[in-house]
């Protein structure tokens, strides 16, 4: 698999003494909070989003069930919607001005680290690692350690802590677990498309150019296991097109594959009008392959000094909306926590992160779950709260840079005095 690496020091920083590892694979869409990147990004990040009023949801013949308003601010803050590659593109840049050495396509062989702490040898959910008083103090060796990986080159490159961000098919899974855990099919597959709104006539078919009205929309067609959601963005030029259905195949290697535009259109083919000729007019589609996993036991290594962030800890489902935006706060969290903990104590900020961040995560993951069950067995002529998009306070209120801040010194003190306890699923 190849795969980005960032190798950093983060500068004017109070963690600039620490150097850091990151692999990242980066794809497909985000959603996010302004309290979640610097503000400089945020300016950069505005005009690639999209700002639609609502949310139209209808039955597949088009029948309007409701509209969601999307307000312009939200909870204190402005939302953004848009797509993942051009705000990778955003942050990468911001990334380079701040001095951050960035080399694409290397691929990673191996990991590994040393000092870590022989206990953990069988790590089970909800089950303490050695008993209470196994982590007090934490080994010096581990509070010495150094982790890193071994590229296919030979190449061997280290840090203080390697933060593996390398999506659903991660090979870091497979050494923080010590086993292989390959995602399940979860029965559905989505096409997805991206293209310019006039370059491919959506604005002269009386069908499509609904879409751009020199607005930004979303509209939704929900059904007995499918849904559609097509958005136009970028003041009314940017089309997405995302086509949700059952799918019973084998996961293959790689879980994203060209798609047939004429299996997209026999899908939609007695649906609303209006779908099949928004979808007609896409020059191509990705079949991406719904996988999930069961939620890890642990997103860290034995010694504490690598560990999985986003897609390769935690997939959502793109019904939650969610995704980019808990990896995003996986990496706030992660910087409060290294920072407080200071070099000597990497092992003990990792721990804490993981603390702090596991059981949100999974609260975040349900609402997903959720969402697409209740879209893809609506009763017809279900309407309003039925069906509506859940925006919780609880999730989108949240500001994780200052709760990691409020709740670390208790976590940490914990888990130094207790010795450290395995996340316990939220059921």
């Amino acid at each position: 698999m190849l795969i980005s690496l960032l190798s950093f020091s983060i500068l004017h920083h109070p963690l600039s003494n620490l150097r850091l590892l990151i692999l990242i694979r980066c794809s497909r869409t985000f959603t996010l909070k302004h309290n979640t990147v610097f503000t400089y990004s945020l300016r950069r990040l505005w005009p690639i989003c999209g700002h639609a009023a609502s949310l139209k949801i209808h039955d597949l013949p088009g029948t309007l069930l409701h509209t969601q308003p999307l307000p312009v601010t939200e909870f204190g803050a402005h939302a953004y919607n848009g797509r993942r590659g051009e705000m990778h593109t955003v942050l990468l840049e911001h990334a380079l001005q701040l001095g951050v050495k960035v080399r694409w396509g290397v691929e990673v062989g191996s990991y590994w680290e040393s000092g870590a702490a022989t206990r953990n040898e069988t790590r089970h959910e909800g089950q303490e690692t050695d008993g209470p008083g196994s982590d007090a103090g934490i080994p010096s060796e581990a509070e010495s350690g150094r982790a890193g990986v071994v590229l296919t080159s030979s190449e061997r490159l280290e840090a203080d802590v390697v933060v593996a961000a390398d999506g659903v098919w991660s090979t870091a899974r497979g050494y923080v677990l010590g086993y292989l855990d390959r995602p399940k099919s979860s029965g559905y597959a989505i096409y997805r498309a991206w293209f310019n709104a006039q370059d491919h006539g959506i604005d002269k078919d009386p069908l499509t150019d609904f879409m751009c009205k020199g607005e930004d929309v979303v509209y939704a067609w929900i059904g007995l296991d499918v849904h559609f959601i097509t958005s136009c963005s970028q003041n009314g030029t940017a089309i997405s097109c995302v086509l949700t259905h059952r799918d019973t195949s084998d996961i293959p290697e790689s879980y994203s594959l060209p798609g047939s535009k004429p299996d997209v259109l026999r899908i939609v083919r007695d649906w609303d009008p209006r779908c099949a000729a928004v979808l007609s007019k896409a020059p191509h589609f990705v079949d991406w392959k719904l996988v999930y996993r069961d939620p890890l036991p642990t997103w860290i290594s034995k010694g504490g000094r690598v560990l999985l962030v986003g897609d390769a800890a935690h997939p959502f489902l793109p019904t939650s909306i969610q995704g980019a935006s808990q990896a995003i706060e996986d990496g706030v969290a992660l910087a409060v926590t290294l920072q407080l903990a200071g070099k000597r104590k990497v092992p003990l900020a990792v721990k804490a992160w993981e603390h702090i961040r596991y059981e949100r995560v999974r609260l975040a993951q349900l609402i997903g779950e959720s969402t697409r069950d209740k879209w893809h067995t609506a009763a017809p002529r279900k309407q309003g709260a039925d069906i509506y998009l859940p925006r919780p306070e609880w999730l989108f209120a949240f500001d994780v840079e200052k709760d990691a801040y409020e709740v670390y010194a208790q976590v940490s003190q914990k888990i130094e005095e207790q010795g450290y306890t395995m996340p316990v699923l939220p059921l």
